[in-house]
C-alpha cells in the first residue's frame, strides 16, 4: 500500500476539480466532485505505478497563507 499526497484545485471557468501529485509528471486528473476526483486519480496512479517506481521531481511540503497589505 502506497500513500501519495495530492493537491486539489477548482477550475474557475468550468467548476471542475483538478487534482495532481506534486512533482510527478502525468499524475493528474479531474472530476466533478471530490469522490470522483479521488477515484480518477487512484486509477491514474495505479497505471503509472504499473510502469515502475515513480521518479518524483519535487516533494510536497505544505500550503501556507500570507497576508499582504
Amino acid at each position: 500500500m502506497r500513500i501519495f499526497e495530492f493537491v486539489v484545485e477548482r477550475d474557475p471557468e468550468t467548476g471542475v476539480l483538478v487534482g495532481y501529485v506534486p512533482g510527478w509528471a502525468g499524475a493528474h486528473t479531474q472530476g466533478g466532485d471530490i469522490d470522483e476526483l479521488q477515484q480518477n486519480l487512484r486509477e491514474v496512479i495505479e497505471m503509472l505505478l504499473a510502469d515502475g517506481e515513480p521518479k518524483l521531481e519535487s516533494e510536497f511540503i505544505d500550503v501556507r497563507t500570507i497576508q499582504v497589505a
